[in-house]
């Protein structure tokens, strides 16, 4: 732990003052913000490496300030939320947030979710200190290393998370791989049962690199089950 500047922000003093406190005591370096604009404002003047954001703020909601993030970088979001429906939490990872917290939660769970990111932060890492060469299926072709996807020539951007995922079931070719096994892979060994992010971040990637993503060629669905990669 440490080392990491957090942006935490949150219309309720008292919880941002909470958790800054136990980031604090963890070696983190934290700001704070009280509103979605001057999130940003904070986001823009410094080197910010981890965003926790709530939803419902004055000035700018949560999900609008996530929005404008995503425009210029793929820094992990934590959104928290009072808001804990399936739609609200697909809303925000349809955003970019990469989880969701839900109101109220203890600390050790924003601490284990915190520790999340960052491991799958350090699983990208693994997979470029251990890939020699490009990962090539079909009209996709992976440069691990540099982080660079290209599909049918073109290069294509991807969030941290939705290259994972991209790398894990190129990994993984005609394999049907249980959401479960997905999950625990690509977000940690704590999840397991959030198959709305595994919805939201197939749709998303189909849309990068399907042709029709209402009629995938490459990431199939076993309803009920999974999904798998199918090389061309």
């Amino acid at each position: 732990m440490g080392n990491l500047v957090v942006l935490v922000a949150d219309d309720e003093e008292s919880l941002r003052n909470v958790v800054r406190r136990n980031l604090e005591r963890r070696n983190y370096k934290v700001f704070t913000a009280a509103t979605g604009l001057e999130a940003l404002a904070i986001f823009k003047s410094e080197t910010i490496g981890l965003v926790i954001m709530d939803v419902m703020m004055p000035s700018l909601d949560g999900i609008e300030a996530i929005r404008r993030i995503r425009q210029t970088s793929t820094v992990p979001i934590i959104v928290l939320s009072a808001l804990g429906l399936e739609q609200d939490k697909i809303r925000a990872l349809n955003q970019g947030a990469d989880d969701y917290l839900t109101k109220p939660f203890s600390i050790g769970e924003l601490l284990a979710r915190i520790d999340a990111v960052q491991r799958r932060a350090r699983w990208d890492s693994a997979i470029q200190s251990q890939e020699t060469e490009s990962l090539i299926r079909g009209g996709i072709t992976i440069d691990i290393h540099a982080h660079r996807v290209r599909v049918r020539g073109e290069l294509v951007d991807l969030t941290p998370t939705e290259f994972n995922l991209l790398v894990f079931l190129m990994h993984n070719d005609g394999r049907l791989l249980t959401h479960e096994a997905i999950l625990k892979n690509i977000w940690g060994t704590e999840y397991g049962r959030e198959a709305e992010y595994l919805r939201v971040y197939v749709g998303r990637l189909r849309q990068k690199i399907e042709i029709d993503p209402t009629d995938p060629q490459y990431i199939k669905t076993a309803h009920g089950f999974g999904y798998y990669f199918e090389g061309l």
